[in-house]
């Protein structure tokens, strides 16, 4: 295969630009690809499992089936441009190898710039796809990634930029290649528009945190600490500019409450004073939710999986709680196994799953069986 190769970054028109031969514009590639037609009437009602081409897939559920602008979350997991073959050994699944006792999964054969075109292709026609409130997550390494997150921008805006979570995959490993070891990949989380849908995650504090952020103990033993009660910004209509007490929140400030709240708080015994009669809002951590995920996930994949590719599935189930809601409808054009589709039902989300290899699609339709109704397609022999 011809080597392909990639421009510096060049500005035009105040965005970043990855410059790369063979680039389409984005008006020749939605009227380029050709929606691919199925084998089956399409239930408007049903799930869909689509054996296929993804890219004449998707031009297909935009041209032929409505749904442009109908899709709430988007999850791809593509192939990394390694130009590996992915196997299925006979019991269980081996990432790669080449022995004969194993059925190819997939071939991972783009690299370089064909590969990011590829890719570029498909992205276009999922920001048709997607709502003005839907987000994508992207999973990617390390070694192309940075790549693919210029395309992103570029594609969906530098501003709907809204993440780069590391994803822990593995234990250590002993690589004998002259770098640190690897045991992270990312996904790349973007959004359609500036409102995206976002129940945003919490996790459970640990000991450690509650003892190190709540500090404090009342009589009952409860785990406490405290905040002021008065925030930045200074109102001066208003209550909460007013005197409580006969006091006044200090210069440049308001409280965070208006004064009837602020006695409500302290007959309730959520208002601790200090010696020089400060006050401040006892918070106890037994009512909290929680602290605010952040941006590095530790969901290691299992050792044996029933697909070369297959994540975990609480991946998964985190995210699509995070930017989705119940009856919204989720897209995965890279399935594999069907791990997204099986959280998204789980969720009591709609979804579409699309992958080409028929391996992925007997994994799917194995793992789905039973756990969610759905209508499986495959594009007809010509």
């Amino acid at each position: 295969m011809k080597t392909a190769y990639c421009s510096p970054l060049t500005a035009h028109s105040k965005k970043m630009i990855l410059s790369y031969e063979g680039k389409k514009t984005e008006k020749e590639i939605l009227g380029r690809i050709l929606p691919v037609r199925f084998s089956a009437d399409w239930d408007d009602r049903a799930n869909k499992l689509i054996e296929g081409e993804n890219a004449g897939v998707l031009k297909n559920l935009l041209d032929l089936q409505g749904l442009r602008s109908k899709v709430d979350l988007v999850y791809i997991d593509p192939p990394f441009a390694t130009g590996q073959k992915f196997t299925i050994g006979r019991e269980r699944a081996n990432s790669i190898s080449r022995s004969s006792d194993h059925k190819t999964a997939f071939r991972d054969r783009l690299t370089g710039a064909g590969y990011l075109e590829f890719l570029r292709e498909r992205l276009v026609l999922i920001r048709e796809l997607m709502a003005d409130s839907a987000s994508i997550y992207l999973h990617i390494d390390y070694k192309i990634g940075h790549y693919v997150k210029i395309i992103m921008d570029e594609i969906f805006g530098a501003a709907n930029f809204r993440n780069d979570i590391t994803r822990v995959k593995c234990n250590p490993k002993n690589f004998r290649r002259k770098g640190y070891g690897n045991v992270k990949d990312l996904i790349l989380f973007y959004s359609k528009g500036r409102d995206p849908v976002w129940n945003e995650p919490r996790e459970e504090f640990s000991e450690e945190d509650i003892e190190r952020l709540f500090r404090k103990t009342d009589e009952d033993g409860r785990r406490y600490t405290t905040i002021p009660l008065h925030a930045p910004g200074e109102t001066k209509n208003g209550a909460t500019g007013g005197k409580w007490r006969g006091m006044s929140p200090p210069k440049g400030r308001h409280w965070r409450s208006a004064p009837d709240v602020l006695e409500q708080l302290d007959r309730d015994g959520l208002v601790e004073w200090s010696k020089t009669g400060v006050p401040r809002r006892k918070i106890y951590a037994d009512e909290r939710k929680g602290k605010k995920k952040q941006d590095i996930w530790e969901f290691k994949d299992a050792q044996y999986p029933s697909y070369p590719t297959e994540k975990n599935i609480d991946l998964l189930r985190t995210l699509i709680a995070a930017s989705s809601n119940p009856g919204d409808l989720v897209l995965d054009c890279f399935c594999g196994s069907g791990t997204t589709l099986q959280a998204a039902a789980e969720s009591k989300r709609r979804w579409i799953g699309v992958d080409r290899s028929p391996e992925a699609i007997k994994t799917a339709r194995k793992r789905l069986a039973g756990m969610a109704e759905f209508q499986y397609l495959e594009r007809p022999v010509l």
